[in-house]
This record gives structure tokens, C-alpha cells and sequence, in this order.
């Protein structure tokens, strides 16, 4: 059968897109070779779906261009994915940072879409072994189906226990789009021995500030047996490459806080005066890397300084990352060179979209990354239904 456009990849956006090109007019047929929709929707934000962010904005987006999510983002927005949400009647809840999360299971969100889908008429083909990709007299062809049109929405090699994989990459370049090179992103760091502080503090999580090549976030880190986790640890991640450090700000305001406990205790040692504001296991450990066997009332200024230049920057040197199988996104991915900001379509292959996790656009954590799925699914929708017939 022909169609007005055939979709790769049945995840957020490529449902996105079918849904808007659909409900516009166009013949959509939706190919994915999971056995379900939307799998990675399914398992997010512990399987409530944080499907979106109340603070979307460009700056909150990694790409080679970084003005390239811009138009996207702004014409369809939090806000309009929000209302779509509230008009299937699905409850969602506010959690930190602008978080917005499904009251009930991710599967309301994968049911929405497949809902919206059904409205525009899309034929949805999971299953599906794609196969070679064809284009010719003016047609792509794909697993014995045929269409003026072409998304790729197959997303990128993170969580590759769900089915990711890199096609996108191979397709983008077989029509001569440029591939920035693709990379693990939000994901925990791996540390060596000589980072041995993390070994003693396993399974401690604590309110820091992390920071890499001048990005910072402040949120929970979580000590690891292989290293650093938790949500500031996989912001920052995004940022790094390899033989970066990383630092650690984990007691803001240190200095007056060591002089207000020699104040206060006098005879105690240092892992007294840490274990007020941090876990014990994590003050012992601080403790016995800074090294100051004396009780604070003999502690000169200069000494406490020291220590506490020593908490607001302790600094740890990444082996690597804990790869994509503990990625929840691909950094990289199709050079949005190659790509119209306004439609996604590639402007040296006319016909051709690009759009999600597969395209050189990466968010923060917290639904950054569904709502550059939301946004550039639509913007690819509605230039679909702009050329139907």
C-alpha cells in the first residue's frame, strides 16, 4: 500500500508525528520491530512517565547547534502536550524542579497516543523487520510498503535491553545526512581506585552540587560500588568527556560552618562537626580523607579552610561511564546540519524526517528529553500533512 508518509519507530515521537499527520489528513503506517509501543515510555520515571517539564526552555538542551530545538519547542509546548494529557483525563502530579509525572502508570501516556493515532486513522505495524530502505521514482520503500515520505524516529543505542540500537545513524548517513558521534548520556559515572572515598560510602546518597566543564546542578548524589549516581551525577554527565573531572560541592557554606562548630564544640574532631549536616558513614569517610586528627578548638583558621576548600570541591576523576545499557539517552546523533529547524526534513533528501532521541538534540533530566520527542514530532507532523496527496 501507499502512503503519505511512512514512520520509523513507534516511540513518543514517532507516535507523536503519526497522531498530527494523521488527524491533519495524511496515510500514516507506523513501523517498529518491538513488539509493543512506546517501550521506553513504559519503564520512565519508574513507571509513572515524567512526561514533561513545567520549566522547558532552549538552554536546557545539548546539540552542536544550540539553537537548532528553538522553533520546535515553541510552537508546540509543555503546555500543549499538558492539555492533551488533561483532555484524555489523565491525573499527573508536580514533583521537584518542574517534574510532571502520570498519577497512575506510564501506559495511560502509551494509551493516549495510540488513542490519538487511532482518531487520524494510522496504521500502526509492529513486529517488523525493516529491512533495506529504498528511494526511488520519487517513493521510499520499507518492508514491502511504499511512501512520498520518511521519518526516522527509531531514537538511539541507550537501553539497549528495550531494543535500541543505532539504525538511525546508518539510514541518516545511506542518504547522506551527517551523524555527530553518538555518546551515553544521563548516566552514572565509573571511578578507579584511586577514587577509593566511594567504596566506603556505597548505597549514601546526599544533596550536592556537581559540576563539569562549567555546568552545574544541584541535586542528590549517590554514591555507587562502581562509582557516582544520582540526578545531579547524571546532569552533569551530559557535559562530560572523557579525562574531564568532576567536582562535588557537598557542604555549601563549609567555612562558617566548620568556625561555628569550633565554636560551639571545642574538644570534638571534625567528623563530629561534618556528621551535623551529612550521613555519618559519608562524615567519617570526609573526615579521614582531610586528615585533621585535632580537636577544632586547636584548629587554626587556616587549617578549617582547607577543609572545607576540600568539601566544596571534592574533585574525582571518571574511568568512564556505565555505558548505554545505564543511559537513559543518547547523546549525539543526526547532525541537525542537515536539517530543517521548522520541519525537521533533511534539506539535501526532500521527503525525509528526522526526528526525537534520534537527532542531535539532548535534554536535562526530569522530561526534557519526552518533550523534545513531543515538540519535534509535531513540527514533523504537520510538514507531513503540509505535502499529503
Amino acid at each position: 500500500m501507499h502512503y503519505d508518509a511512512i514512520i520509523l519507530g513507534a516511540g513518543g515521537a514517532g507516535l507523536l508525528a503519526a497522531a498530527t499527520a494523521g488527524q491533519a489528513g495524511a496515510t500514516v503506517l507506523v513501523l517498529d520491530h518491538a513488539d509493543r509501543a512506546g517501550k521506553k515510555i513504559l519503564i520512565s520515571g519508574g513507571g509513572r512517565c515524567n512526561f514533561t517539564n513545567l520549566g522547558i526552555k532552549p538552554q536546557c538542551y545539548l546539540s552542536e547547534n544550540p539553537h537548532f530545538a528553538k522553533s520546535a519547542l515553541s510552537r508546540y509546548t509543555q503546555w500543549d502536550f499538558l492539555a492533551l494529557v488533561e483532555a484524555h483525563g489523565i491525573a499527573w502530579h508536580e514533583k521537584t524542579l518542574g517534574q510532571l509525572f502520570c498519577d497512575g502508570s506510564a501506559k495511560q501516556i502509551v494509551r493516549m497516543l495510540l488513542d490519538e493515532c487511532a482518531r487520524g486513522g494510522v496504521d500502526i505495524r509492529l513486529s517488523t523487520t525493516l529491512g533495506d530502505i529504498r528511494h526511488a521514482d520519487g517513493l521510499f520503500h520499507v518492508a514491502g510498503h511504499s511512501a512520498r515520505q520518511l521519518v526516522i524516529a527509531t531514537g538511539g543505542p541507550s537501553i539497549p535491553k528495550m531494543g535500541a540500537t543505532g539504525r538511525a545513524y546508518d539510514i541518516a548517513r545511506d542518504f547522506g545526512l551527517g551523524v555527530v558521534a553518538p555518546r551515553p548520556a544521563l548516566v552514572p559515572f565509573t571511578l578507579g581506585a584511586e577514587d577509593n572515598l566511594f567504596t566506603e560510602v556505597t548505597g549514601i546518597a546526599t544533596p550536592a552540587t556537581a559540576s563539569v566543564n562549567g555546568a552545574r546542578f544541584d541535586e542528590a548524589v549517590l554514591f555507587t560500588h562502581k562509582g557516582l549516581s544520582g540526578p545531579a551525577i547524571l546532569q552533569v554527565s551530559s557535559y562530560w568527556r572523557p579525562g574531564d573531572p568532576v567536582s562535588l560541592d557537598i557542604l555549601p557554606e563549609a567555612a562558617s560552618l566548620l568556625r561555628d562548630a569550633r565554636r560551639r564544640m571545642p574538644r570534638a574532631h571534625l567528623k563530629a562537626a561534618l556528621a551535623e549536616h551529612l550521613p555519618n558513614r559519608l562524615a567519617e569517610a570526609l573526615a579521614r580523607r582531610i586528615g585533621l586528627a585535632t580537636e577544632l578548638g586547636n584548629l587554626p583558621d587556616t587549617a578549617l579552610d582547607r577543609a572545607a576548600a576540600t568539601l566544596t570541591a571534592l574533585t574525582f576523576h571518571p574511568t568512564g561511564t556505565e555505558g548505554y545499557a545505564k543511559a537513559e539517552v543518547t547523546a549525539g546523533g543526526i547532525d541537525t546540519a542537515g536539517l530543517s529547524s521548522k520541519t525537521m526534513e533533511a534539506t539535501s533528501c526532500p521527503g525525509l524526517y528526522a526526528i526525537g532521541e534520534a537527532v542531535d538534540v539532548t535534554g536535562w533530566l526530569g522530561g526534557y528529553n519526552f518533550q523534545w520527542a513531543w515538540s519535534s514530532g509535531a513540527a514533523c507532523g504537520q510538514a507531513i500533512a503540509a505535502r499529503k496527496g
